[in-house]
């Protein structure tokens, strides 16, 4: 395929050549009628003079023919002059009388309804003028060849040839300059490029004029180096991180295995030793479970399927199924400005992913508070649906609430107090985004809240 400069040259080369032949057949063209209408006009004046001389002064035939020549100082070539009598059904007047034939067959070209004919025959062109003397028509044929006329058209072709030629090698050659120029700043981007990625991912595209097409696609380019970026920060992060959280669990089962396999021991010691390796095995299957979640999440966002959810029918479903899984937790559930239309209740989203958010934020609630209490509380209206989840927790620093959406991501102020992977709040974050919808953060003295928001 050839790139895209040769393309900008021949589409250049072709749209200005066509431009240039359009412009020559035109000046041809016109050219062509402006000596045909030239001509048709001196052999008028030849048929008038003729009349004039063979009606009016009555003149003999010899002294017309002299008279006619004296007056046209450019002889015609191949000049006949006739004069029909359309009562006598004769030739009354022929410049050359020896042969009359040639007329005889310009006769029936041009008499016609109208005064005036112009007529072509072979090389001649021929003219025909009805005209009455003395109640007698009369048609007046001047015939002749316009050698002159050919002769300037001719060379007025060789000129057009070769200025068209010639222009469309200066188009081939300017083509390729201009094209050149024009994809300077591509070539320069394209080694810029070559030098970023993977030798040095912070870099970005430099462009002298950031408001013209190139540099809007470098602003464009530069976003998505910003983006490829912070994926590989987070996914360094978590490697890092899955790494950390895989080991320790391993590493623990592993010794406590060795240990027990040292010497023999009482069924007791036994039975302590499988109790740690159970909840040990517990917390490495729920970490396993909540990236298998994480990664369908992900990976699925395409194949997501949606209806229509009532979100305050799912939020008691989540509840009752958090409760079964944890007893202890108290979620308390507060429905403000209730809405008559049961269409303000409802979204398109997928049940199951939904109920992971409420879920996942009820939990984190009641895990984070004091009392192990979380308050939900439910607003909708006819633009928007709002649901709060409110616990008496530590105080989430400013500094943590930008990442705390990230995966394994862990406040100081938290990963003491409760045992977590922080990846559940990741999930979060990742379906409300595919719902549409916002999630916040607010974290005072009083407690922390985060509120969804799903807009109409």
């Amino acid at each position: 395929m050839t790139n895209i400069r040769s393309r900008l040259t021949y589409q250049f080369i072709i749209l200005v050549s066509a431009v240039l032949l359009f412009f020559s057949f035109g000046v041809y063209f016109f050219s062509k009628l402006y000596l045909e209408k030239r001509f048709y006009k001196r052999l008028q004046d030849r048929a008038i003079t003729t009349t004039t001389l063979l009606f009016d002064i009555q003149a003999a035939d010899t002294t017309v023919l002299k008279l006619v020549n004296v007056s046209d100082r450019e002889l015609l070539t191949n000049e006949s002059i006739s004069v029909y009598n359309e009562s006598l059904e004769q030739f009354i007047f022929f410049t050359h009388p020896s042969d009359t034939s040639f007329h005889q067959q310009l006769l029936p070209l041009v008499i016609s309804k109208n005064p005036a004919t112009y007529t072509k025959f072979k090389e001649y062109q021929v003219l025909g003028i009805h005209l009455t003397n003395e109640g007698k028509g009369n048609w007046v044929i001047v015939s002749a060849i316009d050698l002159n006329g050919k002769a300037a058209l001719q060379d007025l072709k060789k000129i057009l040839i070769v200025m068209v030629v010639v222009g469309i090698l200066l188009l081939g050659i300017s083509g390729w300059i201009f094209a050149n120029r024009a994809l300077a700043p591509v070539s320069g981007i394209i080694r810029q490029v070559n030098q970023i990625f993977p030798r040095n991912v912070k870099k970005r595209v430099e462009y002298a004029n950031p408001d013209d097409e190139i540099g809007m696609l470098v602003a464009t380019f530069n976003q998505l180096l910003d983006r490829i970026e912070e994926a590989l920060i987070t996914q360094k992060m978590f490697i890092a991180n899955v790494s950390h959280e895989l080991k320790n669990p391993l590493t623990k089962i592993y010794s406590q295995i060795e240990i027990a396999l040292l010497q023999k021991r009482s069924p007791e010691a036994y039975e302590k030793s499988l109790k740690s390796l159970q909840e040990d095995t517990r917390t490495l299957t729920q970490l396993t479970n909540t990236l298998l979640n994480l990664a369908t999440v992900v990976a699925n966002a395409e194949n997501v399927k949606y209806k229509a959810i009532r979100l305050d029918e799912l939020l008691w479903e989540a509840k009752s199924q958090l409760q079964k899984w944890h007893e202890g937790c108290q979620i308390q559930l507060n429905f403000t400005d209730f809405p008559d239309d049961e269409e303000a209740l409802m979204i398109q989203g997928n049940e199951a992913a939904m109920k992971v958010v409420f879920m996942n934020l009820m939990d984190n609630a009641c895990k984070f508070s004091e009392d192990n209490t979380a308050i939900v509380n439910f607003t909708a209206s006819d633009s928007a649906i709002e649901i709060s989840f409110f616990n008496k927790g530590p105080v989430i620093p400013k500094r943590d609430i930008p990442y705390i959406f990230q995966p394994f991501y862990r406040s100081n102020a938290s990963a003491q107090a409760v045992q977590g992977h922080g990846v559940g709040l990741a999930i979060v974050a990742q379906i409300t985004r595919l719902h549409q919808g916002e999630i916040n953060v607010k974290s005072t003295a009083e407690g922390t809240t985060f509120t969804l928001i799903f807009t109409r």
